[in-house]
């Protein structure tokens, strides 16, 4: 039935972003995979460490590593067993027949070629499970790592957490420095169970002339809470990316902070759509932009109210440092028979304030140190929590880039 479906879909434009046409290839994984981290090639750990992977899983709960179809690495942490579940998708699906309840179910498989393509010649992906009651003081990592130059990566996640259960992911895709082009399609299904806290920071490398096609649903159930940050920071050919998050449960939130970097000829339609359909439910969506070069920014959002209670607020912000670049904001607020809803949204875009400028040179900067003052504080108040090693790679890359951009 599935198959069925995404076959009829195989044509299927995306609502949004360039078309792209991406030929329907067979799964070519290979049959082996590390016993440490420590036994990947010297390549794929530099690249890895790009995406905030880190090797030595340091601080880490847990940790799923795949090379194009292949997942090379999957392990819980001794301290964490029994709280935390990482394994890839088609060994979850055999494990658990539960699963397939929740597989397909918050993006559908016809929604376009995109998914049609995973569910058809998809390979790998991750299913991790955060245990009823744990919380899981480090964060969980995963990495999605493209060596071969022209080819695609089609993946599948499940993630789920349990009633009552806390805990954050840190997940990266990346390339390795030979990739020049190619595709990434990746679906991710996300179930917040009733309590339940989730972070989740996606981090985003790619090359010039790379497609990413990634398709999100959420589901927050009663007093769960859903966090989303996502950060780009290098040249991609295009991505097009509107997940959405449904917010099932009274008192259920969920929060989408995106820092992006448009640069060079990329071409980058990045939003949220956050649904309030519980009582008393708060939603957040936050995006902050920087386009220079010939880059294109589209910021998207959208929240959707269904409860007279519900309480939402859209922000998109971006600033322009090149005459061929362009950004575009569409904040969209719905509200469906819930009169009594309060949604908002602020959207700017322009150049750096000549006046924070002066003022900060007055106070002894350079007008170069004062303009990167601005850039980063401007980026940095999009994204907030962060575990601590991630905010200090952002830290430094933030710097390098506003360095870069005026």
């Amino acid at each position: 039935m599935l198959a069925e479906k995404a076959r009829r879909a195989l044509e299927k434009k995306a609502a949004y972003g360039p078309d792209l046409q991406i030929p329907l290839v067979e799964p070519h994984g290979e049959d082996f995979a590390v016993e440490s981290l420590d036994n990947l090639d010297k390549r794929l750990k530099e690249a890895s460490l790009l995406s905030g992977f880190k090797t030595d899983e340091s601080d880490r709960s847990g940790s799923f590593f795949q090379k194009d179809d292949t997942v090379l690495y999957q392990k819980v942490q001794e301290a964490y067993r029994g709280q935390v579940e990482i394994m890839s998708i088609e060994a979850a699906l055999a494990q658990y027949p539960w699963l397939k309840e929740y597989y397909w179910r918050n993006v559908p498989v016809d929604m376009d070629k995109y998914t049609a393509l995973v569910e058809l010649s998809g390979n790998g992906g991750y299913f991790i499970r955060i245990l009823p009651g744990a919380r899981v003081e480090q964060p969980i990592q995963s990495c999605l790592l493209l060596d071969e130059s022209g080819g695609s990566q089609r993946v599948h996640n499940i993630i789920v957490a349990e009633e009552g259960s806390h805990a954050q992911i840190i997940t990266g895709c990346t390339i390795t420095p030979e990739v020049k082009e190619g595709y990434h399609l990746g679906v991710s299904e996300f179930y917040v169970k009733k309590g339940a806290h989730l972070t989740f920071t996606m981090i985003h490398n790619w090359a010039e002339n790379f497609h990413v096609r990634p398709r999100t649903g959420i589901v927050v159930e009663e007093d769960g809470t859903f966090i989303n940050n996502y950060i780009l920071l290098k040249p991609v050919r295009s991505i097009q990316s509107y997940p959405r998050a449904e917010l099932r449960g009274d008192r259920a939130r969920a929060r989408f902070n995106t820092i992006v970097y448009g640069q060079r000829d990329s071409e980058i339609d990045l939003g949220s759509w956050i649904e309030l359909n519980g009582r008393e439910t708060r939603g957040e969506s936050l995006s902050r932009a920087l386009g220079t070069d010939r880059a294109r920014v589209m910021m998207r959002g959208r929240l959707t109210a269904r409860s007279n209670d519900a309480r939402g607020h859209l922000e998109c912000r971006g600033m322009l440092f090149s005459r061929e670049s362009q950004m575009n904001a569409v904040p969209e607020l719905w509200v469906d028979g819930a009169p009594q809803a309060d949604l908002t949204h602020e959207a700017a875009v322009g150049p750096v304030s000549e006046e924070a400028v002066e003022y900060l040179m007055s106070r002894g900067l350079s007008r170069d140190d004062a303009v990167s003052a601005i850039i980063q504080g401007f980026l940095q108040t999009g994204i907030q929590g962060l575990p601590e090693v991630l905010e200090n790679m952002l830290t430094g890359a933030l710097a390098a880039m506003s360095r870069e951009a005026h």
